[in-house]
């Protein structure tokens, strides 16, 4: 068996140094470092740092002292610590890469962000180091004075000496710091709610809003509020300086809360957009747009639910790129599996664009006949005439030939008066100028386009056509229209002694015994005819 040595011994060195990288003595103590990895340089620089094993030039390794001071070095790492506990940034060491030839996925660099919130900090690979790189040292002064605008030792100066004891995790100053910014808190959300509740009540009284502030602005006051003091709670918490583990959970609780009180904000606004445009749309003359402010309402609460879910989800730290993408592509499968409620989504858009028709409007067509009472996202509700409610999918309705009747300018009535047989022709000349009279009298016919005619011999009865347009908007107006038509004419043929047809029957014998037949049917009987025709036309010329 042959062994290199030589290969095998220089194996271990590099081995040892990557896991290892020693140098730091301070007095008769060697501190370790180990920069092998990102995993390696977290650990080293967080664990230093920590109270009971502080060593700032240990942790200060993590920057390159090629390019910063040590002093330099010191304050980056101090800062950057500090940055992470006072956000609640908890760092699972467990889930940074071990391996010392790591590579970043997108630049492709041997690279690696520690906090992804935060994309200007980064450590990158020195050689056989990992360290910080050094754009990041000016984003960590940045980042630092943002989080510690007053400097992160503002709250620490202000206590004594004495309550700098530390009892179960904690410093007796920061107990009472807490207990201090709760009252604070506190202090912020009634003094924003007074304001709601009494200055801008009175401002919006005076404008005469008050059964609107009542019902909407006033259920919002307390959320407002609420923000408005948690806010300012997470702006001075990383001034307490507690430890990470304490911190996050105050920050992840109180980032909940922001966005469920966002949404009860906006849910409501939504309902005060909803009354503006409603007010607006009933300034119109169409009554489509009364019925799209429901479905506004609905979409705008949807939306801010929506929203405000994706914003709880950023605050967990959650990546909604990859939830997006992930749901992107459930969508795909739900949309076909739904096509038919997206293709009823579609008709209800193109029905609000075309707008076809109107609420209250009178519409028929295939398999319906009614009056629109409400169009919703997948389907129009049509009453019918016999009172029952019919819903068609908006998809299948957009598709469809709709008679209209609703937009009729004129509504047409044609009908037939059947007159006696007996009527004389003097009669029906004066009984049709008549009703010719009375419908260029009546205010709601139109005067240029109408008919009343000596139109068919019927069976029973001679009868006359009367064809005649209503001007009037409705159906309840066109039938008083009628019957006031109708009546007057009852009382026209009354008056000139014309009489109505019904259905008769008369039984005429041909012969009788002893006499002739009634029909002509000798020569003598048709010359007779004939001189009565010549006779008729000689009084009547042409």
């Amino acid at each position: 068996m042959n062994v290199d040595f030589p290969s095998c011994l220089s194996k271990a060195l590099i081995a040892g140094l990557l896991v290892l990288n020693i140098f730091s003595i301070q007095g008769q103590d060697t501190l370790y470092f180990n920069l092998s990895s990102p995993h390696s340089a977290v650990v080293t620089h967080l664990q230093n740092l920590q109270g009971e094993s502080y060593h700032p030039e240990v942790a200060a390794q993590v920057f390159n002292q090629e390019l910063v001071s040590k002093e330099r070095a010191r304050k980056l790492a101090v800062k950057l610590k500090q940055i992470w506990d006072g956000e609640g940034h908890f760092i699972a060491v467990e889930d940074i890469p071990n391996n010392p030839q790591h590579i970043d996925s997108l630049s492709g660099r041997h690279k690696y962000v520690v906090v992804s919130k935060y994309p200007q900090i980064f450590l990158v690979k020195y050689g056989n180091r990992w360290q910080y790189a050094e754009s990041s040292y000016s984003a960590i002064d940045r980042l630092h004075n943002t989080v510690y605008p007053f400097g992160a030792d503002f709250l620490v100066n202000l206590f004594p000496e004495s309550a700098h004891k530390q009892f179960l995790g904690l410093q007796l100053w920061q107990y009472l710091g807490v207990l201090l910014l709760l009252v604070f808190g506190w202090l912020v959300f009634q003094l924003f709610t007074l304001i709601f509740k009494k200055i801008l009540a009175n401002v919006v009284h005076r404008l005469g809003y008050q059964d609107q502030f009542d019902a909407f602005i006033r259920p919002i006051a307390k959320p407002f509020s609420l923000i408005v003091a948690i806010l300012l709670i997470l702006a001075v918490l990383p001034l307490l300086q507690l430890p990470v583990n304490v911190s996050r959970y105050f920050f992840v609780g109180l980032k909940i809360v922001i966005p469920v009180l966002g949404v009860i904000i906006f849910y409501v606004l939504a309902d005060i957009l909803s009354l503006y445009l409603a007010k607006m749309a009933s300034l119109t003359e169409s009554t489509m747009d009364d019925q799209l402010i429901p479905i506004v309402r609905r979409s705008l609460k949807l939306f801010v639910i929506l929203v405000g879910a994706l914003f709880l989800l950023h605050n967990l730290d959650i990546n909604i790129t990859a939830l997006l993408a992930g749901l992107s592509i459930g969508g795909l499968a739900v949309a076909l599996a739904a096509q038919d409620t997206l293709k009823n989504l579609f008709g209800s858009v193109m029905i609000f664009l075309d707008r076809p028709f109107q609420i209250g409007d009178w519409i028929s067509g295939d398999g319906f006949d009614g009056t629109v009472e409400e169009v919703g996202f997948r389907s129009t509700r049509i009453r019918t005439f016999s009172n029952s409610l019919v819903s068609i999918p908006n998809g299948r309705l957009s598709d469809l030939t709709i008679d209209n009747h609703g937009l009729r300018t004129f509504r047409r009535f044609k009908t037939y008066l059947a007159l006696t047989y007996d009527t004389a022709p003097a009669s029906i000349e004066a009984f049709v100028s008549g009703v010719h009279k009375l419908i260029e009298q009546h205010p709601h016919t139109r005067k240029d386009f109408f008919e009343v005619r000596l139109n068919q011999l019927g069976d029973f009865s001679l009868n006359v056509l009367l064809y005649v347009f209503f001007e009037v908007p409705d159906w309840s107006a066109e039938l008083k229209a009628r019957h006031e038509v109708l009546l007057q004419i009852l009382e026209l043929a009354d008056s000139l002694q014309v009489r109505f047809a019904f259905p008769t029957q008369t039984l005429h014998m041909e012969t009788f015994p002893g006499e002739l037949p009634l029909t002509p049917g000798s020569e003598e009987d048709m010359s007779i005819l004939k001189q009565k025709l010549d006779q008729y036309f000689q009084k009547n010329p042409e």
